[in-house]
Protein backbone atom coordinates (compact mmCIF):
# COMPACT_ATOMS: atom_id res chain seq x y z
CA UNK A 1 0.00 0.00 0.00
CA UNK A 2 1.55 3.33 -1.34
CA UNK A 3 1.57 6.04 1.25
CA UNK A 4 -0.90 8.31 -0.44
CA UNK A 5 -3.53 5.63 0.51
CA UNK A 6 -2.14 4.97 3.87
CA UNK A 7 -2.68 8.78 4.47
CA UNK A 8 -6.51 7.97 3.65
CA UNK A 9 -7.24 4.64 5.19
CA UNK A 10 -6.10 5.27 8.67
CA UNK A 11 -8.75 8.28 9.35
CA UNK A 12 -11.57 6.01 8.89
CA UNK A 13 -9.38 3.15 10.88
CA UNK A 14 -9.25 5.41 13.62
CA UNK A 15 -13.05 6.65 13.68
CA UNK A 16 -14.44 3.42 13.55
CA UNK A 17 -12.31 2.47 16.62
CA UNK A 18 -13.57 5.90 18.45
CA UNK A 19 -17.33 4.43 17.13
CA UNK A 20 -16.40 1.00 18.47
CA UNK A 21 -15.13 2.27 21.70
CA UNK A 22 -18.06 4.54 22.59
CA UNK A 23 -20.55 1.83 21.43
CA UNK A 24 -19.41 -1.07 23.79
CA UNK A 25 -18.23 1.25 26.82
CA UNK A 26 -21.63 1.82 27.88
CA UNK A 27 -22.56 -1.92 27.59
CA UNK A 28 -19.43 -2.50 29.46
CA UNK A 29 -20.02 -0.23 32.54
CA UNK A 30 -23.79 -1.42 32.73
CA UNK A 31 -22.32 -4.84 33.11
CA UNK A 32 -20.17 -4.07 36.25
CA UNK A 33 -23.35 -2.34 37.62
CA UNK A 34 -25.75 -5.18 37.04
CA UNK A 35 -23.74 -7.44 39.18
CA UNK A 36 -26.56 -8.66 41.72
CA UNK A 37 -26.21 -7.68 45.71
CA UNK A 38 -27.54 -11.25 48.24
CA UNK A 39 -28.01 -9.85 51.44
CA UNK A 40 -28.07 -12.41 54.04
CA UNK A 41 -30.80 -12.22 56.54
CA UNK A 42 -30.89 -14.73 59.43
CA UNK A 43 -34.22 -15.20 61.71
CA UNK A 44 -33.27 -16.51 65.08
CA UNK A 45 -36.43 -17.04 67.28
CA UNK A 46 -35.52 -17.47 71.00
CA UNK A 47 -39.11 -17.38 72.14
CA UNK A 48 -42.99 -18.94 71.14
CA UNK A 49 -44.60 -16.83 68.54
CA UNK A 50 -48.24 -16.42 67.90
CA UNK A 51 -49.02 -18.89 64.82
CA UNK A 52 -47.23 -19.26 61.69
CA UNK A 53 -43.47 -18.48 60.95
CA UNK A 54 -41.52 -15.73 61.28
CA UNK A 55 -39.33 -16.64 59.42
CA UNK A 56 -41.91 -16.87 56.02
CA UNK A 57 -43.15 -13.04 57.47
CA UNK A 58 -39.31 -11.87 57.03
CA UNK A 59 -39.29 -13.54 53.09
CA UNK A 60 -42.72 -12.55 52.29
CA UNK A 61 -40.70 -8.45 53.39
CA UNK A 62 -38.15 -9.81 51.25
CA UNK A 63 -40.12 -10.28 48.15
CA UNK A 64 -41.34 -6.64 48.57
CA UNK A 65 -38.22 -5.09 49.21
CA UNK A 66 -36.77 -6.64 46.05
CA UNK A 67 -39.84 -5.59 43.99
CA UNK A 68 -38.42 -1.94 45.24
CA UNK A 69 -34.67 -2.19 44.58
CA UNK A 70 -33.56 -3.64 41.21
CA UNK A 71 -30.49 -6.13 41.32
CA UNK A 72 -30.73 -6.14 45.29
CA UNK A 73 -32.11 -9.64 46.49
CA UNK A 74 -32.62 -10.96 50.50
CA UNK A 75 -32.02 -14.05 51.44
CA UNK A 76 -33.98 -14.87 54.20
CA UNK A 77 -32.35 -18.41 56.81
CA UNK A 78 -33.70 -19.42 59.49
CA UNK A 79 -31.38 -20.43 62.66
CA UNK A 80 -31.48 -22.27 66.08
CA UNK A 81 -29.97 -20.27 68.80
CA UNK A 82 -27.11 -23.34 68.97
CA UNK A 83 -26.80 -22.85 65.42
CA UNK A 84 -26.21 -19.23 65.35
CA UNK A 85 -23.12 -19.42 67.89
CA UNK A 86 -21.73 -21.79 66.13
CA UNK A 87 -21.50 -20.06 63.13
CA UNK A 88 -20.61 -16.87 65.16
CA UNK A 89 -17.52 -18.75 66.59
CA UNK A 90 -16.35 -19.34 63.02
CA UNK A 91 -16.44 -16.13 62.40
CA UNK A 92 -19.87 -16.24 60.26
CA UNK A 93 -22.12 -13.36 60.15
CA UNK A 94 -25.44 -12.28 58.00
CA UNK A 95 -25.66 -9.03 57.13
CA UNK A 96 -28.79 -8.91 59.24
CA UNK A 97 -30.13 -10.31 61.94
CA UNK A 98 -33.76 -10.82 63.40
CA UNK A 99 -33.24 -12.47 66.76
CA UNK A 100 -34.51 -13.13 70.09
CA UNK A 101 -32.96 -12.48 74.04
CA UNK A 102 -30.56 -14.97 74.27
CA UNK A 103 -27.90 -14.12 71.29
CA UNK A 104 -25.73 -12.75 72.78
CA UNK A 105 -23.56 -9.22 71.55
CA UNK A 106 -23.12 -8.60 68.34
CA UNK A 107 -21.21 -6.04 66.20
CA UNK A 108 -24.08 -4.12 65.17
CA UNK A 109 -24.13 -0.83 62.87
CA UNK A 110 -26.50 1.66 64.54
CA UNK A 111 -29.99 2.28 63.02
CA UNK A 112 -30.88 6.06 63.82
CA UNK A 113 -33.27 5.06 66.18
CA UNK A 114 -33.61 3.67 69.66
CA UNK A 115 -35.23 1.10 71.92
CA UNK A 116 -34.34 0.75 75.51
CA UNK A 117 -31.19 2.56 75.70
CA UNK A 118 -29.80 1.05 72.86
CA UNK A 119 -29.61 2.67 69.28
CA UNK A 120 -28.19 -1.31 67.61
CA UNK A 121 -31.25 -3.00 68.05
CA UNK A 122 -34.92 -2.42 68.05
CA UNK A 123 -37.83 -5.05 68.03
CA UNK A 124 -39.79 -5.35 64.22
CA UNK A 125 -42.92 -7.32 66.30
CA UNK A 126 -43.46 -8.29 69.68
CA UNK A 127 -45.44 -10.91 71.99
CA UNK A 128 -47.03 -10.10 75.38
CA UNK A 129 -47.47 -11.42 78.81
CA UNK A 130 -51.08 -12.29 80.25
CA UNK A 131 -53.20 -13.80 82.80
CA UNK A 132 -55.63 -16.24 81.82
CA UNK A 133 -58.54 -17.43 84.14
CA UNK A 134 -61.00 -19.99 82.77
CA UNK A 135 -63.98 -17.94 85.24
CA UNK A 136 -64.44 -14.33 85.44
CA UNK A 137 -62.29 -13.97 87.91
CA UNK A 138 -59.29 -12.18 87.72
CA UNK A 139 -57.82 -10.13 90.69
CA UNK A 140 -56.91 -7.03 90.22
CA UNK A 141 -53.64 -7.55 91.78
CA UNK A 142 -51.46 -10.47 92.93
CA UNK A 143 -52.80 -14.33 93.44
CA UNK A 144 -52.70 -17.67 95.56
CA UNK A 145 -49.23 -18.95 94.06
CA UNK A 146 -50.18 -22.37 94.21
CA UNK A 147 -52.82 -21.67 91.53
CA UNK A 148 -50.83 -19.94 89.27
CA UNK A 149 -48.62 -21.74 86.81
CA UNK A 150 -45.81 -20.04 84.85
CA UNK A 151 -45.77 -20.81 81.11
CA UNK A 152 -41.89 -20.65 80.03
CA UNK A 153 -41.34 -21.09 76.41
CA UNK A 154 -37.89 -20.06 75.30
CA UNK A 155 -35.24 -18.04 76.76
CA UNK A 156 -37.80 -14.97 77.59
CA UNK A 157 -38.45 -14.39 81.25
CA UNK A 158 -41.88 -15.73 82.45
CA UNK A 159 -40.28 -15.07 86.22
CA UNK A 160 -39.55 -11.32 85.44
CA UNK A 161 -43.10 -11.19 84.35
CA UNK A 162 -44.41 -12.38 87.38
CA UNK A 163 -42.26 -10.42 89.70
CA UNK A 164 -42.91 -6.96 88.27
CA UNK A 165 -46.85 -8.02 88.39
CA UNK A 166 -46.79 -9.24 92.18
CA UNK A 167 -47.87 -12.82 90.73
CA UNK A 168 -46.21 -15.81 92.41
CA UNK A 169 -46.42 -19.59 90.77
CA UNK A 170 -44.99 -22.17 89.28
CA UNK A 171 -43.17 -22.50 86.27
CA UNK A 172 -43.72 -24.92 83.71
CA UNK A 173 -42.81 -25.48 80.06
CA UNK A 174 -45.54 -23.54 78.09
CA UNK A 175 -47.30 -26.76 76.61
CA UNK A 176 -47.33 -28.29 79.89
CA UNK A 177 -48.41 -25.43 81.69
CA UNK A 178 -50.92 -24.63 78.91
CA UNK A 179 -52.52 -28.51 78.81
CA UNK A 180 -52.60 -28.38 83.53
CA UNK A 181 -54.63 -24.87 82.95
CA UNK A 182 -57.11 -26.34 80.98
CA UNK A 183 -57.09 -29.58 82.87
CA UNK A 184 -58.24 -27.69 86.09
CA UNK A 185 -54.88 -28.31 87.91
CA UNK A 186 -54.48 -24.36 88.17
CA UNK A 187 -56.88 -21.35 88.50
CA UNK A 188 -54.88 -19.04 86.45
CA UNK A 189 -52.18 -19.08 83.46
CA UNK A 190 -49.28 -16.24 83.08
CA UNK A 191 -48.85 -17.21 79.29
CA UNK A 192 -48.50 -15.31 76.29
CA UNK A 193 -49.78 -14.75 73.04
CA UNK A 194 -49.36 -17.85 72.06
CA UNK A 195 -51.47 -18.82 74.39
CA UNK A 196 -54.06 -16.31 72.67
CA UNK A 197 -53.82 -18.23 69.83
CA UNK A 198 -53.78 -21.97 71.18
CA UNK A 199 -57.40 -20.60 72.64
CA UNK A 200 -58.38 -19.60 69.49
CA UNK A 201 -57.83 -22.62 67.40
CA UNK A 202 -59.16 -24.79 70.08
CA UNK A 203 -62.38 -22.53 70.53
CA UNK A 204 -61.73 -22.39 74.05
CA UNK A 205 -63.66 -19.21 75.79
CA UNK A 206 -60.97 -17.90 78.20
CA UNK A 207 -60.85 -14.18 80.57
CA UNK A 208 -57.47 -12.51 80.20
CA UNK A 209 -55.53 -9.26 81.48
CA UNK A 210 -52.89 -8.05 80.18
CA UNK A 211 -49.68 -7.48 81.82
CA UNK A 212 -47.81 -4.52 80.24
CA UNK A 213 -45.32 -3.81 83.51
CA UNK A 214 -42.31 -5.74 82.10
CA UNK A 215 -41.96 -7.71 78.36
CA UNK A 216 -39.04 -9.17 77.00
CA UNK A 217 -40.84 -10.97 73.69
CA UNK A 218 -39.27 -8.87 71.20
CA UNK A 219 -37.81 -10.27 67.94
CA UNK A 220 -35.21 -7.70 67.25
CA UNK A 221 -33.23 -6.60 63.79
CA UNK A 222 -29.78 -5.62 63.87
CA UNK A 223 -27.66 -4.48 60.70
CA UNK A 224 -24.22 -6.32 60.98
CA UNK A 225 -23.09 -5.22 57.41
CA UNK A 226 -21.37 -2.04 56.42
CA UNK A 227 -20.26 -2.97 53.17
CA UNK A 228 -24.10 -2.81 52.37
CA UNK A 229 -25.63 -0.77 55.00
CA UNK A 230 -27.48 1.30 52.35
CA UNK A 231 -29.55 -2.13 51.05
CA UNK A 232 -29.85 -2.99 55.13
CA UNK A 233 -31.52 -0.28 55.69
CA UNK A 234 -33.79 -0.31 53.18
CA UNK A 235 -35.15 -3.86 54.36
CA UNK A 236 -35.28 -2.70 58.11
CA UNK A 237 -37.13 0.50 56.78
CA UNK A 238 -39.65 -1.27 55.08
CA UNK A 239 -40.00 -3.89 57.61
CA UNK A 240 -41.01 -1.25 60.80
CA UNK A 241 -42.88 0.69 58.13
CA UNK A 242 -46.85 1.15 58.97
CA UNK A 243 -47.92 -1.14 56.31
CA UNK A 244 -45.86 -4.21 56.70
CA UNK A 245 -46.73 -3.53 60.98
CA UNK A 246 -50.18 -3.76 59.61
CA UNK A 247 -49.94 -6.94 58.77
CA UNK A 248 -48.34 -9.01 62.06
CA UNK A 249 -51.83 -10.12 62.82
CA UNK A 250 -51.21 -12.77 60.56
CA UNK A 251 -48.94 -14.09 62.31
CA UNK A 252 -50.24 -13.80 65.70
CA UNK A 253 -47.64 -11.16 66.63
CA UNK A 254 -48.00 -6.88 67.91
CA UNK A 255 -46.88 -4.16 66.11
CA UNK A 256 -43.33 -2.82 67.77
CA UNK A 257 -44.89 0.61 68.36
CA UNK A 258 -47.04 -0.24 70.88
CA UNK A 259 -44.45 -1.30 73.67
CA UNK A 260 -44.26 -0.15 76.99
CA UNK A 261 -42.97 -1.28 80.53
CA UNK A 262 -39.79 -2.47 81.06
CA UNK A 263 -37.58 -5.53 79.53
CA UNK A 264 -33.88 -6.79 79.43
CA UNK A 265 -31.11 -5.52 77.07
CA UNK A 266 -31.29 -7.45 73.43
CA UNK A 267 -27.97 -8.41 73.31
CA UNK A 268 -27.82 -10.68 76.56
CA UNK A 269 -26.64 -14.57 76.91
CA UNK A 270 -28.56 -17.05 78.66
CA UNK A 271 -26.62 -16.83 81.22
CA UNK A 272 -27.56 -13.25 81.33
CA UNK A 273 -30.49 -13.85 81.46
CA UNK A 274 -30.78 -16.49 84.12
CA UNK A 275 -28.74 -14.17 86.81
CA UNK A 276 -31.32 -11.67 86.43
CA UNK A 277 -33.77 -13.70 87.32
CA UNK A 278 -31.60 -15.09 90.41
CA UNK A 279 -31.49 -11.69 91.71
CA UNK A 280 -35.23 -10.85 91.52
CA UNK A 281 -35.58 -14.04 93.53
CA UNK A 282 -32.92 -12.71 95.87
CA UNK A 283 -33.93 -9.12 96.21
CA UNK A 284 -31.12 -7.89 94.67
CA UNK A 285 -32.49 -6.48 91.70
CA UNK A 286 -33.84 -3.22 93.06
CA UNK A 287 -30.74 -1.63 93.63
CA UNK A 288 -30.11 -1.38 89.58
CA UNK A 289 -33.35 -2.21 88.58
CA UNK A 290 -32.91 1.11 85.96
CA UNK A 291 -30.05 -1.18 84.55
CA UNK A 292 -31.44 -4.51 84.71
CA UNK A 293 -34.75 -4.41 83.30
CA UNK A 294 -34.68 -0.61 81.43
CA UNK A 295 -37.90 1.13 80.68
CA UNK A 296 -38.68 0.77 77.04
CA UNK A 297 -38.43 3.90 74.55
CA UNK A 298 -40.47 3.96 71.33
CA UNK A 299 -38.37 2.63 68.34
Amino acid sequence: MNVSLLKKVIPFVLLAALVLALVCYPHTAKAETAQPVVISVWNVDTFEGGRGSRTSFLKRVAQRAEAGQEGTYYHIVSYTLSGVYESFSRGETPDILSFGVGVGQVDAVPLGRTFAGSDLAVPWCRGAYYLFSLADDLPESGTPSDSVVLSSGGENLVEASAYFAGIEGKTEESLTAYLDFLGGKYDYLLGTQRDVCRFSSRGVTVYSKLLPAYCDLYQYVSILSREYADACLEFVALLLSEDVQATLSEIGMYPAQDAQGRTVGAFLTPQDLSERVERLHTGTAERELDMLFPAVSQP
